[in-house]
């Protein structure tokens, strides 16, 4: 009985063996069949075999590789690849190319199905590949690149960007604003012109290889953008009173706005778009403030042209990074409400705090500056307006006497005890400025915007510095000594309407 156990364990003992060998023997015949080139370096190309022309027959790998790829490089410079859009041609030399790479895996390749010694391929093929020989071929773009940054200077060449319709504004046109046509783009397809460029170096030399193209329609919404553009605000100062140079000041100022598109985020300086006030800029001269007294300078006016806009950027809800008031105030506007500038000094900045482009048309005619904002509408049913505060009137401290020691009046006064006036003393304000947002006749929101502080003004009267010769006496003087100012109660109206008697356009900044 045991004798027979030790027999059957002997028995299974060899079928392990044989199936283990059985296996091996399998496992090195899968791999000669697809590692063949890894087991023996015997192994050669068949009888007429040719690979790009080169015959390799009885050639192993290794002298294969060196064959075809030598004569595949020494073809390199007879290359000539041609891009064309249907319009102009762009040639790609063999100069142009690189040498990227080796072909070693693709005569390993080629060997599987064309040595000697494979006894995995079928009979039939086997049969085929010696009677006829193997006819291969491979494709240059297996060792030649480095020409893509020339073929991307050509696609930036050919390629055209989509173009979005764009809103055209002429404030001066009866349509103020109109479309641009939109144009329809041409982008390469960049995967089909590569797939094109490498069968073209499969076998040919020369190639004319034309560049695929894709539309790209542009996306526009901007036909519905331009229904919703209309009037956010105006604002009209008056300056009919004024001379004809200072009026030809203010429109010139406004001029420079007139027709201006602020995109959102943009910011706007009056004093960068208006320029330098000079005669040799077009500027007149008019009255400008210089030491609390009007004198006659180039550019007098363009405060009223910056006031006028400031007003109506307040009522368009754009917002204000910087605005100043006058020293002396100006009688066309509330206090609070004025918008000095002066280059170098002062200017009227501001940003469209929107996230749709607004429009400015700006003018003046023979009575009137005038400012419009155009744009997507406010929020529905809500309209915005101002208010101006009083907040207390700044006495002023009366006339001071200078002499004139240096004589620039003496054409007015010589001796002690001739008066001459230079300056009248003025009253100062402290004010405030409000934004109101109105809704059914109700003030649902407002903004304090200003706190200013117009300070008084003090009289200055100018006296003679020579004393009187013997038997000379003066004549009895005009000049009214005016003293410090008694504070009393005034309202914002009572305020307007002194100014406006007192400080009228035709003097004003």
């Amino acid at each position: 009985m045991k004798e027979k156990k030790k027999e059957k364990k002997k028995k299974g003992s060899l079928i392990w063996l044989m199936s283990v060998a059985f296996l091996t023997v399998a496992l090195l015949l899968f791999c000669q069949f697809f590692y063949g080139d890894s087991l023996t370096d015997n192994s050669v190309f068949y009888e007429n075999t040719e690979i790009n022309g080169v015959n390799v027959s009885g050639m192993n790998k290794a002298e294969a590789t060196v064959a075809v790829q030598d004569k595949m490089l020494s073809n390199k410079d007879s290359i000539a690849l041609t891009l064309t859009d249907g319009e102009k041609e762009w040639v790609i030399s063999g100069g142009d190319f690189e040498v990227k790479g080796d072909i070693e895996n693709e005569i390993a390749t080629l060997m599987s199905y064309g040595r000697k010694g494979n006894i995995f391929h079928k009979k039939k093929i086997a049969n085929s590949i010696k009677k006829n020989g193997l006819q291969a071929h491979i494709s240059y773009k297996k060792i030649l690149g480095g020409v893509e940054e020339k073929i991307d200077n050509i696609i930036n060449e050919v390629e055209k960007d989509a173009v979005l319709s764009t809103i055209n504004f002429d404030p001066d046109a009866k349509k103020m604003f109109t479309l641009s046509d939109k144009q329809n783009g041409m982008v390469v397809d960049r995967d089909e012109l590569a797939l094109r460029i490498d069968e073209s170096l499969e076998n040919d030399l020369e190639s004319i290889v034309e560049i695929p193209f894709v539309e790209v329609v542009p996306d526009s919404d901007m036909e519905e953008l331009i229904e919703k553009i209309g009037l956010r605000a105006s604002f009209s100062t008056n300056y009919a009173s004024s001379s004809a140079d200072r009026k030809a000041n203010v429109k010139k100022a406004l001029s420079a706005f007139n027709g201006m598109v602020v995109e959102p985020g943009e910011t706007i300086s009056f004093n960068k778009t208006t320029g330098s006030r000079t005669v040799e800029n077009g500027y007149k001269k008019a009255n400008i403030i210089v030491g609390g007294v009007y004198v006659s300078g180039a550019g007098g006016g363009v405060c009223q042209a910056s006031t006028t806009l400031y007003n109506a950027l307040l009522l368009s809800d754009i917002e204000i990074l910087e605005v100043n008031h006058h020293s002396l105030p100006a009688s066309y506007v509330p206090l609070s409400f004025d918008a000095m500038v002066s280059e170098g000094y002062s200017d009227l900045v501001f940003k469209n705090n929107l996230n749709s482009a607004i429009f400015i048309k700006a003018y003046g005619d023979e009575t009137d500056a005038h400012v419009e904002i155009y744009g997507m509408p406010v929020d529905d049913g809500v309209t915005i307006r101002t208010r101006a505060e009083l907040v207390k009137v700044l006495g002023h401290s009366g006339d001071k006497i200078v002499p004139d020691t240096n004589g620039e009046y003496s054409n007015f006064v010589l001796y002690k005890g001739e008066y001459h006036r230079v300056k009248y003393p003025r009253e100062g304000y402290e004010t405030k400025g409000y934004v109101q947002y109105v809704k059914d006749g109700e003030v649902i929101e407002e903004k304090l915007v200003r706190h200013d502080h117009y300070m008084p003004q003090g009289g200055v009267i100018v006296e003679g510095t020579e004393s009187l010769g013997e038997g000379m006496a003066l004549p009895a003087t005009n000049v009214n000594f005016i003293p410090p100012q008694k504070v009393t109660n005034q309202t914002t109206e009572s305020v307007k309407n002194k100014l406006e008697k007192t400080n009228p356009s035709a003097y004003n900044p």
